[in-house]
């Protein structure tokens, strides 16, 4: 590990649980819905019809999808770990394949990169656009950059211009706006570091004009989705 730890900020105790079918985030008594629910209720028709025309060609897509969320929430596990000190990727012996995951990502997407962590897998919220969620992590780089830092794992490498990717972004875009309205920081920088089941690593940063431009179609998502809910009460 080549980074220090900042307990800067302080993070909010918060209770998750399905509310009308769908995740939430029970903060400070204020019942707000998940960041991963909103952009999974807003995304195009193109994107959901894409989905269920995968599911129907492909007649093992719900063990697909299943090993996959498995493969993801231990591989999370073990980069939270290893984020904060808990664990040394380098003396790792154990053998299995989210672990392995885990290091590549350490190894060539946070070694020398990384100079600071603030927090791993910590809840923010926004109470001006109501809304929570858990960021996978906020560091700071070398060149003291501020981000979101979000974890990915993929069963195939992706290009920037993939939806998958808009969607990954919009949701540290979210993280941010949450944690500069709750913190008074100014994050307007954001990158994922992706990993495939064959160690393929990837990594897409996203900042400036393009960063602020997201924001604004973010919102407009949040938006929409406060507008779909009210419609279905």
């Amino acid at each position: 590990m080549k980074w220090s730890i900042n307990n800067k900020f302080t993070y909010p105790k918060s209770t998750r649980s399905i509310y009308n079918g769908s995740r939430h985030y029970l903060v400070d008594g204020e019942r707000l819905p998940s960041v991963t629910n909103i952009i999974s209720m807003t995304k195009t028709t193109e994107e959901k019809e894409a989905l269920e025309k995968w599911k129907r060609e492909n007649k093992d897509s719900e063990i697909i999808l299943k090993e996959s969320s498995n493969r993801g929430t231990l591989m999370h596990g073990y980069l939270s770990e290893m984020l904060m000190g808990k664990m040394n990727g380098e003396l790792i012996e154990e053998v299995n394949l989210p672990k392995k995951m885990a290091e590549t990502i350490i190894t060539h997407g946070l070694n020398d990169y990384v100079k600071e962590v603030y927090a791993s897998e910590e809840c923010v919220y926004s109470l001006k656009y109501k809304y929570a969620g858990t960021m996978d992590a906020l560091i700071s780089t070398q060149e003291n950059k501020l981000q979101i830092c979000d974890f990915k794992q993929k069963n195939s490498p992706a290009k920037r211009e993939y939806s998958s990717i808009r969607n990954y972004f919009t949701q540290c875009i979210l993280y941010a706006i949450a944690h500069n309205e709750i913190h008074g920081t100014k994050i307007q920088s954001s990158v994922i570091l992706m990993c495939t089941p064959n160690l393929i690593f990837q990594k897409f940063e996203i900042e400036g004009q393009e960063f602020m431009d997201l924001q604004k179609e973010a919102l407009e998502r949040v938006e929409h989705y406060h507008q779909l809910i009210s419609k279905s009460i």
